[in-house]
């Protein structure tokens, strides 16, 4: 009797920790719920002559028209993430609000141009801005060339004076593309 009332309890006791654990094991879920952005709105205006305005749309992958930079002149450039809902997109307020997991970096191809981060930009509670207004200064460009712009979602850390604190491309750690796109710019 002793020997069944121990089995039992042993029996009890197992059931008992296997029902009651914990799934440490299981495949977190993800938690970063947002709209996909569908189009990226590129607006730059020429600081010495306000009427050269140039938007570039951006919408899966393909721009609608490309940059016309001249050398030697100075652009503020605005960056607009938008979301489609039905047959539009408006502009979401996602990058803004959850400035401190995302970040944004420039890497010119067959052109020399410089970035800076605008003074009005959203700055990170880290003190990087976050690059959705920069100024570009172009010093040349070839026929060819290109600017790449990436959101990065979640980087482990950024770098907004990379190269240097003159010329501000970024650069990021970790994370991973919500937008990685390419205008032509010559």
């Amino acid at each position: 009797m002793k020997k069944i009332f121990n089995l039992t309890l042993v029996l009890f006791a197992a059931l008992l920790i296997f029902s009651c654990r914990n799934d440490d094991d299981a495949i977190p879920e993800d938690v970063h719920e947002h709209d996909e952005i569908g189009k990226v709105v590129l607006k730059l205006t020429n600081k010495a002559d306000a009427a050269d305005v140039q938007t570039v749309n951006v919408i899966a992958g393909v721009a609608d028209a490309h940059l016309h930079l001249h050398a030697g002149d100075t652009y503020t450039a605005e960056l607009d993430f938008q979301i489609k809902h039905d047959d539009h997109y408006h502009s979401s307020d996602e990058i803004v609000e959850e400035k401190d997991h995302h970040f944004i970096t420039f890497s010119p191809a067959n052109a020399d141009i410089v970035v800076l981060r605008a003074a009005n930009d959203i700055v990170r509670t880290d003190g990087n801005k976050l690059g959705m207004k920069t100024e570009w200064t172009v010093n040349s460009t070839q026929s060819t060339g290109k600017m790449n712009i990436k959101l990065i979602h979640g980087p482990t850390s950024v770098n907004q004076n990379y190269p240097s604190a003159t010329n501000q491309l970024g650069q990021t750690q970790g994370g991973e593309s919500d937008v990685d796109i390419t205008v032509d710019a010559h």
